[in-house]
């Protein structure tokens, strides 16, 4: 065990005396001053904008679906309809048969369009819950 003096050099006492002051050893030491740190994050600046529905995958389309429930832009049907997963086929208003089994959770799709003709086609056929549910999903795409 190691006994050391409380009046040695390293003590606060003995640097803080106005006597010593000139005498310390670390009087003569520089701190450099950096640039500050650059931000890790950015908040964008087009907080207005919403994101491009017209080319999203499933998968993000959910996350924003989620974020638009918990923030209370959309009820739970709603959500539910969007989460949901996509058909292997549909139809376009013209009634022609579309593809839709190559569009996973990684590929792009526009769902806006998507939505809008299936809103056409259930507002042609009059199911009155269909609609509801598909203008809602719409009006959440454009916003």
């Amino acid at each position: 065990m190691e006994i050391f003096s409380v009046r040695s050099s390293q003590s606060l006492l003995f640097k803080n005396n106005p006597n010593n002051a000139k005498s310390s050893k670390t009087s003569d030491i520089e701190i450099e001053t950096r640039a500050p740190a650059p931000a890790s994050f950015q908040i964008e600046d087009n907080v207005g904008e919403g994101p491009d529905f017209t080319a999203v995958s499933p998968g993000e389309l959910r996350n924003y679906a989620r974020q638009g429930f918990d923030s209370g832009l959309i009820d739970q049907n709603t959500y539910a309809a969007i989460s949901e997963p996509l058909p292997m086929h549909a139809i376009d208003p013209l009634g022609n048969i579309i593809d839709l089994s190559n569009v996973t959770d990684g590929t792009s799709f526009n769902f806006l369009d998507y939505y809008q003709n299936q809103l056409q086609i259930a507002m042609s056929i009059g199911d009155s819950d269909e609609v509801q549910t598909l203008k809602s999903i719409v009006s959440f795409l454009n916003a």
